[in-house]
């Protein structure tokens, strides 16, 4: 009983509205299976009867199994154990898991999310991104790939130029702050930087969908799946799906620039 399994058939069907209370969801699972519906409804700026409607649209009978799945979710995601062996697994169950991942990455990407940066993308702002630790190397592919379509990408590699980049951050550049986990203590301090010192287009998370300070602190949240993968003390979750974000913004974008002409 996954909220994510259950919704991800009905993603596409959303409108714009339905997809920022989603949004919301998402970010708020922690609190949302304590609260009542009025509750919900009011941090959504929604009647108790649009969002019940919201409710039903995602996959649910109603309001109690809606909290009940995301109770299930949260506790489920809180007794994973860090260190997974998932090697063990026969492979062709990994792989099962590892094509899963991916698919529930593309589907809970919104075209209208993607259409909003594409058209702050057509303007041709720099690019920044942050990323440390592992995703640092997804990072470095992603820098490369936007930089062949012409964008001005500004990735610092260690913690003084990552301390520093505020600085080069103009009204029109967009920030991409890429961490699975979502909760370093580095990256958020730079967004808090950022967004006390800097006008800019808009800042976006790249993270895992579990709530997560990173997302709470952007203004759009794009959501990676993945199996997390420790070896001894060492993180090997695979960081594909964060790389499949961003390869699918940039065809979007290239589709939106040809439109556009």
């Amino acid at each position: 009983m996954n909220f994510f399994e259950i919704i991800n058939p009905n993603i596409e069907k959303l409108t714009k509205n339905e997809y920022e209370i989603l949004d919301y969801v998402i970010k708020h699972m922690n609190e949302i299976h304590n609260q009542n519906i009025r509750e919900v409804a009011a941090a959504c700026f929604v009647s108790t009867t649009t969002f019940l409607r919201f409710v039903r649209k995602i996959g649910f009978s109603g309001y109690s199994e809606f909290t009940t799945v995301i109770k299930y979710t949260v506790l489920n995601n809180q007794d994973k154990p860090k260190e997974k062996a998932t090697f063990d697994m026969k492979q062709t169950d990994y792989r099962e898991e590892y094509l899963k991942n991916i698919e529930e990455t593309v589907r809970v990407l919104d075209d209208n999310k993607l259409n909003s940066l594409c058209e702050m993308m057509i303007k041709k702002p720099k690019i920044f991104i942050f990323a440390k630790g592992f995703s640092k190397y997804s990072a470095e592919y992603i820098e490369y790939l936007y930089t062949l379509e012409g964008f001005l990408v500004v990735f610092p590699k260690n913690f003084e130029q990552r301390k520093l980049a505020y600085r080069n951050i103009g009204k029109d550049d967009l920030i991409f702050v890429m961490s699975y986990n979502g909760d370093d203590q580095e990256l958020i301090h730079i967004i808090q930087v950022i967004k006390n010192q800097c006008q800019y287009a808009s800042l976006v998370s790249v993270t895992g969908a579990n709530n997560n300070s990173i997302q709470n602190l952007s203004d759009y949240n794009l959501y990676m799946f993945s199996d997390e993968i420790h070896d001894h003390t060492i993180e090997i979750t695979s960081h594909v799906s964060m790389i499949v974000i961003m390869e699918l913004l940039l065809y979007q974008f290239r589709e939106y620039q040809k439109s556009a002409k």
